[in-house]
């Protein structure tokens, strides 16, 4: 599909259900698509969800009425899940879902396995936010990619270059985190937001600097509602709204407005205060994608926020869309002669449905069955998706035919046209089998790896198998000590938000001085680097879980993997294939990548972060905030530790300590007998290698 031709299809209206009554308000407000999650692999485990019979009701109304619906995979998968994940699969392709979204590339991976005509949207969890990601998944066979929700106006253009459809949030909450990126819930409370189990801890009180009861971590609602058109023009296929654990109401209303906002040009004072008093935190934002970041964009709900949603409200919401809408035109031909059975014929353009009644037309004695009586009759089409836009009758003059015999032979031909358009694509299922490749290769225990964020190295790390300088670093600081040498690898930064020529120009600046090796946490980190001939070493960022992640890691030409930090010892031991893989064995691990900086919450326009680099929460615990210009990390209030005799148990080839906040707090001068339990004075956590994540 080519760029014009994107721009001349009108926007999606993409709306969220997390129950059935949410469905049928999505679609009787107007939504061009619907989305829904399974029971399992839902990024919103706490929303209802639907079970298969669910899923296929759900299917059915809306292809019924005409409204797509997409079902979402879009959660980390294990591979002692990998059996539940197929047949989760195969329910969506039998309830005849038009899509299913994923967050990681195993699950696509078995997904294309299992029903390869199934189509696949790149979920916002991949944290896609550079045109390098998008065309890295439009090669990967992606029909369609969810922009990650912190891209600005520009950076959306620029991805629109890419001849893939494009679906951007428009309404709903915004996490202060990258989606894909937050591992704030998990670490504290081993609710992870990659497995949809999230405890929304940015909602809960942080301050910065002198600030007190702070929300630092606590974003308004997003609102694109007056850039709809400009975004269709800019060739983006959907406009999503999020909430599927928000209430049918909330839906109408967003539907509602974003429907007039397209089709109309305005939304009416009605509907605009429909949308406000429904849902709100002190108002929306449209910050990220105006470039307007600061503390405008942060905002929590209030007890007038939470009031104006009143019963009354809702109540004036719920009657917007309790009854069927006809949104479906037909044309229909009754042909009705003496002493035959009268036949409807009715078509929605591509279905045809014929119904023969079950009575004779007979010849009238006294009241002759009128050709406007057969039209009324043969109208009312109430309670389902239909309505008439011509009906032709052909009678003779002088029948007679019970009132009921045309009701029936109503209702028989739609329900026959229902049964037609509820099923749309008909999947090719394989029932493939699971298997679990063992690695070949040998684990290497004892090489370690470093990730820094300067240049100042003790002599000690020439120790490491590679150590890992920021791509920014200055190029005579990084050819010194390749000179040194150290053995030096370059960390793309995990935020590359509009920041791409410029990413590519310095990869290659150290491609001429001979640095070979980079480490990418996401997609597009991968595809710029690849390009260039480097050798690639994956991250954390791209959060690999199972044996299908690491089989397209090796098919995608990665060298080796760090692994997600939100695997257990047990898990990291069973996986299987053959890449070579390592873990985080000490660093405060980055909980959340931020596009608006902390900070920002104060009001404080900040030139330098100095003595505003923590963050407080309410039990006094103290978190780093890290800041490489562009976007921040917040850090783990604890380092981990791995101990090396428990590292010396994992079927790992290699540690990596994750140097933070060098010459602050962590002394690594000499990494050969840098051992920190020591430093720590017991103060350091085994994070979520030993009790997991839901």
């Amino acid at each position: 599909m080519t760029t014009t031709a994107k721009r001349m299809k009108k926007i999606e209206i993409l709306a969220p259900a997390g129950g059935f009554e949410s469905v049928t308000a999505a679609v009787r407000s107007g939504a061009d698509a619907v989305y829904v999650g399974e029971k399992q692999f839902s990024a919103r485990s706490a929303a209802q969800n639907f079970d298969f019979e669910e899923l296929k009701a759900a299917a059915a109304y809306c292809h019924i009425h005409g409204v797509k619906l997409y079902v979402t995979i879009n959660t980390l998968v294990f591979d002692d899940e990998l059996e539940q994940l197929k047949n989760a699969v195969i329910a969506a392709a039998k309830a005849d879902a038009d899509a299913l979204i994923v967050q990681n590339m195993g699950v696509a991976r078995l997904a294309r396995e299992t029903v390869p005509e199934l189509p696949l949207h790149a979920s916002t969890q991949m944290s896609v936010h550079t045109v390098s990601g998008v065309r890295a998944l439009y090669e990967e066979g992606f029909k369609r990619v969810v922009l990650a929700r912190e891209m600005s106006r520009e950076e959306i253009i620029k991805a629109s270059e890419v001849p893939v459809e494009l679906e951007v949030f428009v309404h709903g909450a915004l996490c202060m985190s990258v989606s894909g990126q937050c591992y704030f819930s998990a670490m504290l409370g081993s609710r992870s937001g990659n497995r949809g189990a999230c405890a929304q801890t940015c909602r809960l009180p942080f301050s910065v600097g002198n600030q007190r009861d702070g929300y630092a971590l606590s974003l308004k609602d997003n609102s694109l509602i007056g850039h709809i058109g400009e975004l269709e023009k800019i060739g983006v296929a959907s406009a999503k709204i999020e909430g599927r654990m928000k209430r049918p109401e909330y839906v109408a209303a967003a539907v509602r407005a974003y429907r007039e906002q397209r089709d109309l040009g305005a939304v009416s004072e009605k509907t605009a205060g429909l949308l406000r008093g429904v849902f709100s935190r002190t108002g929306f934002t449209d910050g990220y994608y105006t470039s307007r970041l600061g503390g405008e964009m942060f905002g929590t709900r209030t007890k007038e926020d939470v009031v104006s949603a009143s019963e009354r409200l809702l109540s004036k919401i719920r009657r917007s869309y309790k009854d069927e809408i006809r949104n479906v035109a037909v044309n229909g031909v009754f042909t009705a002669k003496t002493g035959e059975k009268p036949v409807l014929e009715v078509t929605d353009g591509a279905n045809r449905a014929v119904v023969t009644a079950d009575a004779v037309c007979e010849k009238a004695i006294n009241r002759p069955l009128g050709r406007e009586k057969c039209r009324e009759q043969l109208s009312k089409t109430g309670g389902t998706a239909y309505k008439f836009s011509s009906l032709s009758i052909k009678t003779d003059d002088d029948i007679s035919l019970p009132v009921s015999s045309l009701n029936a032979v109503r209702r028989d031909a739609l329900k026959k046209l229902d049964e037609m358009r509820e099923n749309i694509h008909n999947y090719d299922i394989n029932d493939v089998k699971i298997k679990i490749p063992q690695r070949k290769s040998p684990y290497e225990v004892g090489k370690t790896r470093a990730r820094v964020t300067g240049t100042k190295l003790g002599t000690g790390f020439k120790a490491c198998e590679l150590v890992f300088v920021p791509l920014f670093a200055d190029i005579g600081e990084i050819k010194r000590l390749k000179a040194e040498n150290y053995n030096i690898g370059v960390e793309i930064p995990r935020g590359m938000f509009g920041r791409e020529s410029q990413i590519e120009a310095q990869l290659k600046k150290v491609k001429e001085i001979g640095i070979d090796d980079v480490l990418c946490h996401n997609i597009g980190a991968l595809y710029a680097a690849k390009r260039l001939g480097f050798v690639l070493h994956g991250g954390f960022g791209l959060n690999l879980v199972n044996t299908y992640d690491l089989l397209w890691a090796e098919d995608y030409g990665i060298k080796d993997v760090e692994l997600s930090f939100e695997l257990t010892f047990g898990r990291i031991n069973s996986l299987g294939a053959d890449i070579p893989r390592g873990i985080i064995t000490y660093g405060y691990l980055p909980l959340m990548l931020c596009r608006n900086c902390p900070v920002k919450s104060t009001g404080i326009k900040c030139k330098t972060c100095k003595n505003l680099s923590k963050m407080q929460d309410r039990k006094s615990k103290r978190f780093y905030l890290k800041c490489d210009g562009a976007c921040t990390e917040v850090l783990n209030c604890l380092p981990l530790f791995i101990a090396p005799e428990e590292f010396s148990k994992l079927r790992t080839n290699f540690k990596i300590l994750r140097f933070s906040v060098e010459n602050y707090v962590e002394n690594v001068e000499n990494i050969e007998e840098f051992i920190p339990i020591s430093m720590l004075k017991d103060k350091f956590t085994r994070g979520l290698y030993v009790r997991g994540v839901k």
